[in-house]
Formats: C-alpha cells, sequence, structure tokens
C-alpha cells in the first residue's frame, strides 16, 4: 500500500522507484493499492497535480495497481480518452490483480465449494477463538511499574474494591479501531467483579475527554471506603484514531487531577491502569509512591476485562513488554514534519525510535515487569569474527582508505559471503522467583560508533519462553551479521562497522570483536 503522504517532496503513490524495489529487490509478487483517497489527496490537497485525470494516469504509470476510493473510478476513463493512459499500464495493474485472485483459487469453479465457501458467523465465536483473544489479551498487557511488589492482590484478602474510570463500566472502546463485532464482551468492571463482589464504581469523569472534575467527588467517596482501589485512565478513539492526531502526550484534560485526587485519599497506594494504542507520559504517576503499580492495556479487545482481573489478582504473571518507547510531553515540541530519525545535538533533536532517540524516556521500548525475577547467562556466543577471506578482491585499498590507515568499517556489499559469517546465541533463561512466568526474551546489539548517528542499539530477535519457578529454559537466536549487525550510513549504504559490538539481552552484556586483514 501506497500512503497518502510525501515522500522527500513526492506523493508515495507516484514513487514508482519505491515499488520498483518491492518489487525486484524485495521479490514481491501481489498488487499495490493505494491508501484510502491517496490518489484523491495528490490533487485535491497536495496540488501536486494539475487534475484528477492526471493523478489517476500518474499512479498507474508509476505501477500502482488499484485504488482504494473513488478517484480512479470517476477519472480513470477519462485519462484514457485524453491519452494519458496506456494500454500497458492497465494490463500490468490487471495482470498483478488477477493473479493474486488466482494464487487464491478464485476462479476454481463455485467459491461456495471451496475450502473456505462455508465459512460465516457461527465460525467466528468458537471457543478456540475465544480462547486465543484471552491468550493474546494476557500476553500483551504491560506491567510498567510495581512498587514493593504490591501486585497480585490475594484475592482472598480483599474484601471491598473500588474501581474508577470512564471507561471502566464501556465495553464499546475496547477494542480499538478495525475491529469486528466481539463474541461476548464484557466490561472490566464485570471482570473484576468476578473476583470480588463487594465492587463499587464511579466514572470520576463524564468521558474520556474528562473537561469537568464534577465526578470528582462520588470517585474520592468511594475510593476512601474501599480496601482497595483502580484507576483506569488513558485513551480511547475520541482521542487518537486513523484521522485523529494528538497534540498531547499527557493524559487527557483533568484525568491526571483525578488520579492525583484518588491516590491521596485512598487507604493504600491504588493501581493505575491505562488504555490506548499511543504512549502517554505519565512521569508523574511512576514517581508517586501513593501509586504503586501502573498496567498498560493499550486495547485488549473482548477478553481484556477478564484478562486484566487475571493479572491483578494473580492467576496469570504479566509478561508483556512496550512496543515503542514512550517520550515525555516535551517531546511534542519536535516538529513531526522532521523526518530525521538521527539525534542532532546540534540543534537539539533528540532523534526518534529506540535505536535513535537520546532524550529523556517515560518508559523505553521492550519495557516489562514480572511477578517474577529472570537472570541470564550466555551459553555460546563466538567472542570474534574475521571477514578478510569473505572480502571481494581489491575492496581493501578502498576501505583503507576510510580514515588512512585505521579500518572502521566494510560496505556489505563488499562482502561476498555473509552467510559464513552467521552464527547462533544460546542463552540460559533463569527464572529466580517463586512464579511461574512466559517471558519474553529480547537480544539487542550496540555496535560501535563508526559515523555520527550510529544507532544507540537495535533489536536483533526476541522470542517468549515459559518457565516455571526456580526452573531454567534454553533459547537460541540466529544472527546475520550483514543484516543484524549492520547500520545504514548517511548515504543510505549499509555497512558492518569493525571493532567491538557488543551483545545484550537484559542487564547482561558480551563482547564480541569483528576484524578484517
Amino acid at each position: 500500500m501506497c500512503s497518502y503522504n510525501q515522500v522527500n517532496g513526492v506523493p508515495a503513490c507516484l514513487r514508482g522507484d519505491l515499488f520498483q524495489k518491492a518489487r525486484n529487490e524485495w521479490g514481491f509478487k501481489g498488487y499495490i493499492t493505494s491508501d484510502c483517497d491517496a490518489v484523491a489527496t495528490i490533487f485535491e490537497y497536495q496540488n501536486y497535480t494539475k487534475t484528477h485525470e492526471d493523478s489517476a494516469a500518474g499512479v498507474l504509470k508509476a505501477g500502482m495497481d488499484i485504488n482504494c476510493g473513488t478517484c480512479m473510478l470517476r477519472h480513470t476513463q477519462s485519462a484514457i480518452d485524453k491519452g494519458k493512459v496506456q494500454e500497458k499500464d492497465i494490463d500490468r495493474a490487471l495482470l498483478n490483480l488477477f493473479s493474486v485472485q488466482l494464487r487464491l483459487g478464485l476462479f476454481n469453479g463455485d467459491p461456495r465449494k471451496g475450502k473456505y465457501g462455508k465459512l460465516g458467523p457461527d465460525d467466528v465465536c468458537t471457543s478456540e477463538h475465544k480462547k486465543l483473544a484471552l491468550d493474546a489479551a494476557r500476553q500483551g498487557i504491560v506491567l510498567l511499574k510495581n512498587d514493593k511488589k504490591f501486585l497480585p492482590l490475594n484475592k482472598n484478602a480483599v474484601s471491598s474494591l473500588a474501581i474508577i474510570g470512564p471507561l471502566v463500566n464501556n465495553i464499546s472502546q475496547m477494542g480499538g479501531g478495525y475491529t469486528g463485532i466481539p463474541c461476548s464482551p464484557k466490561s472490566l468492571l464485570r471482570g473484576l467483579e468476578a473476583y470480588v463482589s463487594k465492587t463499587h464504581y464511579a466514572s470520576g469523569c463524564h468521558d474520556v475527554p474528562c473537561n469537568s472534575d464534577a465526578g470528582f467527588h462520588e470517585a474520592v467517596r468511594i475510593a476512601k471506603k474501599a480496601d482497595f482501589v483502580i484507576v483506569v485512565a488513558g485513551l480511547d478513539l475520541t482521542q487518537e484514531t486513523e484521522d485523529r492526531d494528538r497534540v498531547s502526550l499527557l493524559l487527557p484534560g483533568q484525568q491526571m487531577s483525578l488520579v492525583t485526587s484518588v491516590a491521596r485519599t485512598s487507604k493504600r497506594p491504588v493501581i493505575l491502569v491505562l488504555t490506548g494504542g499511543g504512549p502517554l507520559d505519565v512521569s508523574f504517576a511512576e514517581a508517586d509512591s501513593q501509586i504503586s503499580s501502573i498496567l498498560w492495556i493499550g486495547y485488549p479487545g473482548e477478553a481484556g476485562a477478564k484478562a486484566l482481573a487475571e493479572i491483578i489478582f494473580g492467576d496469570f504473571n504479566p509478561g508483556g513488554r512496550l512496543p515503542m518507547t514512550w517520550y515525555p510531553e516535551s517531546f511534542t515540541k519536535v516538529p513531526m514534519n522532521d523526518m530525521n530519525m538521527r539525534a542532532d545535538s546540534s540543534r537539539q533533536y533528540p532523534g526518534r525510535s529506540y535505536r535513535f532517540y537520546t532524550g529523556t524516556q517515560v518508559y523505553g521500548f521492550g519495557h516489562g515487569l514480572s511477578y517474577t525475577n529472570y537472570s541470564y547467562k550466555f551459553l555460546s556466543a563466538p567472542s570474534e569474527l574475521t571477514i578478510s577471506a569473505s572480502l571481494k578482491a581489491g575492496s581493501d585499498k578502498n576501505i583503507l582508505q576510510q580514515t588512512g590507515s585505521r579500518l572502521d568499517y566494510v560496505h556489505i556489499d563488499e562482502v561476498t559471503s555473509c552467510t559464513s559469517l552467521r552464527f547462533h546465541v544460546q542463552i540460559s533463561v533463569t527464572n529466580a522467583g517463586d512464579v511461574d512466568g512466559s517471558h519474553v526474551v529480547m537480544l539487542f546489539a550496540r555496535v560501535p560508533k563508526v559515523s555520527q548517528g550510529t544507532p544507540e542499539k537495535q533489536l536483533i530477535g526476541f522470542d517468549r519462553v515459559h518457565t516455571v519457578a526456580k526452573g531454567s529454559k534454553e533459547i537460541s537466536f540466529g544472527v546475520d551479521p550483514c543484516e543484524q549487525l549492520s547500520i545504514a550510513n548517511k548515504h543510505g549504504r549499509r555497512i558492518l562497522p569493525l571493532g567491538n559490538h557488543v551483545l545484550m539481552v537484559g542487564e547482561l552484556r558480551h563482547s564480541l570483536t569483528i576484524e578484517t586483514y
């Protein structure tokens, strides 16, 4: 899919070079569609073409095959009549479309008699699919903070529970966008009531935008009386969706005030549950001792209520990891049309993504706690690699000219046998605690800083392992240095830095020297 933005000043759906890269270099055999209304946008908003016909003709010539939207439906015939589209462009698009349909077997007789022809609504809400939804929700929930092991709660020792927040009793926002009709959704309130019958609820805010504190009094009232308190805050589709950009990373409206008001009056520290798909600056909660634990549930789907309750009361040990860096509110000052990834201290630009960001972070990519403790040990990993025999003839002279006599890197396209450099890293994962757990192991690499803008670190691979209390498991990662230990230089050319690389898992480090002679 080509997006509706521009890439280096050219609408993405007109970038034939990108389409050819996908087909020729990456081996893509499907059809290329536009993002919805991306073709119309070229003329109507970007003013890149003079007419709708020019837009329709341009994207077809570039290599796009089908349009999500109505621009091509309404204007392609006119473009043909005016000689702006050639028959070969139409034929190519049809070939790509029909090739996919042929591979899917859509022309092999009556589709209703095919493998999937009799599937219907009854095949959606099966016990197998419901179990999968629950497992996905369990694995996706991330424990961000857990002071003094406040969680899990002892379900036999909780006499009463107060749960507060505008999404607590709302099932319509559990799935986020692009979701089907849930089979048997439950609100967060119903999920927690299954564990504590004496559960009291107050919305605190009328809705997620939380523009009024009129409901604070009732929220504080039930919080004072309850044995334990859970506050649900964060985002829903009124705050973030495909056509709605956020302008702040803080909790919407007066939500932060609601959280702190409840925390100040609760008998015990409160549990904060965060919803939504994007990062939030909850530095105030991370630093507040009256907020003992923070859980991020995202948009957990129809089984999210059950999964959250299981985690809070210890029937499931959380093992989720953040899929993105959570930036502070100050990051909103970074212009969103600045597409540079690498940090630039000369203009106080902090960079983007976990690979290049150098500023303060609320929580980092991959952050996630557990109810148990894990330790790691490298069982097998090379300490050095030599690539002298792999270089193309004559390339050494070019390399030595990089910095005079010192060799900093080799170009990947000058290495004739990347396959011979591949190796495996064997790691032992030990569950040192008293609770069984499913744990995501993430292997990172830090490469030598041979040029400005070298990544701070980059992910090599990850895998989930289940360990019993006091037990260990072994896990293996395949490493291709040409791909996973290389970086792109400022010209976009991939290079493999020479010198001391560092493999990292958790706090454990392993040095790997890559040399050439």
